[in-house]
């Protein structure tokens, strides 16, 4: 009698996991999310106190002298223009790691999101020029352009394990060529006056930085010197000096690790367990320190900082709007929130879903892993989460208060409207769609026979 077959075999390929640099930038994004929400909530509440001060304390003034010369800002500039160089920094380094020796190397893999950023770069800027085509406030079209990052990922980490990594890594992607974009915006169409003199100066320092890459120097004092000479000169030339962290990052090297330096390592490592001495210790320690890159030790010493001081304070600086019924009534009749709301939501849903569509239906990229179009159209709705860098440009674009005061109102809410569509997104269309690449990890299933036996030549 012949035996009962046993249960059907499912022939499947295993989903790629995301990298550990990557996945430690993730949860520290994530966990700087709850930061940046709480100190968003904060400043809401501070400002809408009687007699609160908001505004008073963050325009009081500090300045750093040293002889005759001195740098005076107020607090709220401290914050803008210079702990925020330490977030555009971070953003620097992992365009740069990723170029490197991460995802981005594969041009397949970063054709969807570089399209998808493209078009949510572009329809949002449109749609706000759409409703304010002149005037004071057509200056905000790039308000809307930018994406979260780190509002983006702390709501995809509400979602475990529904929520693929590759859609992560995807998004994660679109954001840092999405930043490439606005950081671009800020520094071609968002600047004061500018010097010559000092961009020429800040020409040479960005030299000496590709210098010092080139040369392998993989010390970070160097770097950093350098960096804040950077600053200075950029800040000085008229240009938003954020600008300065950005093309440090970029530029501080993200190479692997060569066999030389593994060997090194070894040698000295050896010699240290035979006979430890300070000096042995002192060589084992430099050669370990060396083998780590540039980009990777200066990452994980800033990022913490990045994500759990730097953005939630820049929240705390910039999220104070006064929320009275005036204010409301002038927001829900203001063309310039309108314009806002309607960029961030509508702007990035529709521009990202389509320009990647297009790329994946072409053929031009994949999305490897079990990414599936409901998920794209969740994860483009979330890429209108537009915070930070929002309220950023907005303190760029617009010197009249009021505007300023609408434009804000305009982010959160846009954001927020934008967070609870793609969350809904995510839990109502994230399975129920079909795979944007059918790259064999759902094959059918066979029935069970000799052919599977392992033991049957």
């Amino acid at each position: 009698m012949p035996a009962r077959p046993g249960p059907l075999p499912r022939i499947s390929v295993p989903v790629p996991h995301l990298a550990q640099p990557l996945r430690r930038f993730l949860a520290t994004e994530s966990g700087g999310a709850v930061l940046l929400l709480t100190a968003t909530a904060a400043a809401l509440v501070w400002a809408n106190l009687p007699g609160s001060g908001y505004e008073e304390f963050w325009h009081a003034e500090g300045s750093v002298r040293l002889g005759g010369w001195e740098l005076a800002l107020d607090l709220r500039h401290w914050v803008n223009d210079a702990a925020m160089a330490v977030f555009f920094l971070v953003v620097g380094l992992e365009i740069s790691r990723e170029v490197t020796v991460g995802e981005l190397r594969n041009p397949r893999a970063v054709v969807v999101p570089v399209l998808g950023a493209l078009g949510g770069l572009a329809l949002p800027a449109l749609l706000y020029l759409a409703v304010n085509p002149s005037g004071p406030a057509a200056v905000g079209w790039g308000i809307p352009m930018s994406t979260d990052t780190a509002f983006l990922v702390g709501v995809l980490a509400l979602f475990g394990p529904r929520c693929p990594d590759q859609l992560r890594l995807f998004l994660l992607t679109l954001a840092i060529v999405d930043d490439v974009g606005a950081v671009t915006v800020m520094a071609v169409f968002y600047s004061d006056e500018v010097s010559t003199t000092a961009l020429g100066v800040s020409a040479a320092l960005v030299a000496v930085l590709a210098l010092l890459r080139w040369a392998g120097v993989w010390q970070l004092t160097p770097y950093v010197l350098v960096g804040l000479a950077l600053w200075l000169a950029v800040y000085a030339s008229g240009v938003h000096p954020t600008l300065a962290g950005v093309l440090v990052g970029v530029l501080v090297p993200a190479a692997r690790v060569s066999p030389e330096q593994r060997e090194r390592v070894r040698t000295y490592g050896r010699a240290l367990l035979e006979r430890p001495t300070p000096f042995r210790a002192r060589m084992a320690t430099t050669a370990a320190r060396a083998a780590v890159p540039a980009n990777d030790r200066l990452q994980d010493a800033l990022h913490p900082l990045s994500a759990y001081v730097v953005v939630p304070l820049f929240g705390l600086a910039n999220a104070g709007v006064v929320l009275d019924g005036e204010a409301l009534r002038t927001a829900l009749t203001s063309p310039v929130t309108g314009g806002i709301v309607l960029a961030l939501v509508v702007g990035n849903g529709v521009g990202i879903s389509v320009a990647a569509a297009v790329a994946l239906r072409t053929g031009l990229g994949d999305l490897p892993g079990r990414v599936r179009y409901g998920h794209l159209v969740g994860g483009a709705l979330l890429a209108g989460i537009g915070f930070t860098i929002s309220l950023f440009i907005t303190d760029l674009a617009f010197d009249d208060a009021a505007l300023r005061d609408q434009a804000k109102i305009g982010v959160l809410a846009g954001s927020l409207v934008s967070a609870v569509l793609g969350s809904l997104a995510l839990r109502v269309l994230g399975e129920r769609m079909p795979l944007c690449t059918v790259d064999g990890d759902e094959l059918p299933e066979l029935p069970a026979g000799p052919w599977l036996d392992p033991t049957r030549a």
